[in-house]
C-alpha cells in the first residue's frame, strides 16, 4: 500500500494543478467553517428575518449540530477533488503512464490500488479538516460542551468521508471511459450540478409525474442518492421537521453504485487497451 501511495505521490507532488485545486478545496472548507456567522451577520444587516426571528440567533455551530451543517455545505465542493482524480487518471492515459508502468513491472491491480489510495487520502485529509474545523468553531461558538454533545452525530463526518470516496470513485471510473480530461471534467460538472437536479426536480415535483414511479426512481439516481446521505439541516432553526440523521437507504443505493463504479474500473483495466 505505501508502494502505491508513493507511486501517485511521485506523479502528482510536482503537479501545480493538484496543488491549486487541493488548495481551493482545503480554503473553500476555511470559508463555510468560518463563513456561517458572517453570513448570518449579513442577513441581519440586510434585514432578513425568519418568522420575525434574528437569524445571528440560530446556533449553526452548537454541538452536535455543527456536523450535519458543515459536512452538508462542504459536500458542495467536493467535485473540486474529483478533478485531481480526472487529471491524475487521464494524464496516465495521455502521456502512456499505465503503459510505461507495466511494463515497468506494476500490475494492473496495483495501479488501482494507487488510485484507490489516492482517494482515500484525499477523502481522509478533507475529513481531518473538517473535524477540526468543527471543534475550533465549535468550541468558540457553542452554547454547550461536553464530549456527549461534541461526539454525538459523529456519523455525518464519516458519511462525507464515504461521500468523497464515492464521488471520486464515480470520477475515476468515467474518466476510463472518456479518456479525456476535459471533457470528463465539464461533463462531470454539468451532470452533477445541472442536469441531474434538474430532471430531478422535474420528476419529483411537475404534475404529470410527482405522483407515478418516475418520482420514485429519482432516489435511485447517482447523484441524488448521493445527496441524500446528508439531508438540508438548516429548516430546524425555523422550526421545520428535518432528517437529523444518516438514510440507510440513500446509503444502501449509494453503495450499489459504488459496487458498479469498481467493477466497472476493473473490467476496464482487465480488457481495454488503455492506450489514449
Amino acid at each position: 500500500m505505501i508502494r502505491t501511495l508513493t507511486l501517485e505521490w511521485l506523479k502528482l507532488k510536482n503537479y501545480r494543478i493538484f496543488w491549486i485545486l487541493l488548495g481551493m478545496y482545503m480554503l473553500s472548507l476555511v470559508v463555510i467553517a468560518a463563513g456561517g456567522g458572517l453570513f448570518l451577520e449579513w442577513l441581519k444587516h440586510e434585514g432578513a428575518e425568519f418568522q420575525g426571528i434574528d437569524p445571528t440567533i440560530f446556533p449553526i455551530y452548537d454541538f452536535p449540530d455543527i456536523w450535519q451543517n458543515m459536512t452538508y455545505l462542504a459536500s458542495f465542493g467536493i467535485i473540486l477533488l474529483t478533478f485531481i482524480v480526472i487529471i491524475s487518471v487521464t494524464n496516465d492515459i495521455s502521456y502512456n503512464t499505465l503503459r510505461q508502468n507495466i511494463i515497468d513491472g506494476i500490475s494492473k491491480r496495483e495501479y488501482l490500488m494507487s488510485k484507490m489510495m489516492l482517494i482515500l487520502s484525499l477523502a481522509g485529509l478533507s475529513t481531518a479538516l473538517l473535524f477540526v474545523l468543527g471543534i475550533i468553531h465549535g468550541a468558540i461558538y457553542s452554547h454547550v460542551w461536553g464530549s456527549q454533545f461534541i461526539f454525538d452525530e459523529l456519523e455525518f463526518v464519516a458519511v462525507y468521508f464515504y461521500q468523497i470516496v464515492l464521488f471520486c470513485t464515480m470520477a475515476f471510473f468515467i474518466s476510463l471511459v472518456v479518456k479525456k480530461s476535459g471533457f470528463v471534467i465539464v461533463a462531470l460538472f454539468l451532470y452533477a450540478l445541472m442536469f441531474e437536479p434538474i430532471a430531478s426536480t422535474i420528476l419529483e415535483n411537475a404534475p404529470f409525474s410527482r405522483d407515478t414511479w418516475a418520482a420514485d426512481i429519482v432516489q435511485f439516481f447517482p447523484i441524488k442518492s448521493m445527496n441524500n446521505l446528508i439531508k438540508v439541516p438548516f429548516g430546524r432553526y425555523i422550526f421545520k421537521e428535518i432528517h437529523d440523521n444518516v438514510s440507510l437507504r440513500a446509503l444502501g443505493i449509494s453503495l450499489g453504485w459504488f459496487a458498479i463504479y469498481l467493477s466497472g474500473i476493473v473490467f476496464i483495466l482487465k480488457k481495454r487497451d488503455l492506450k489514449g
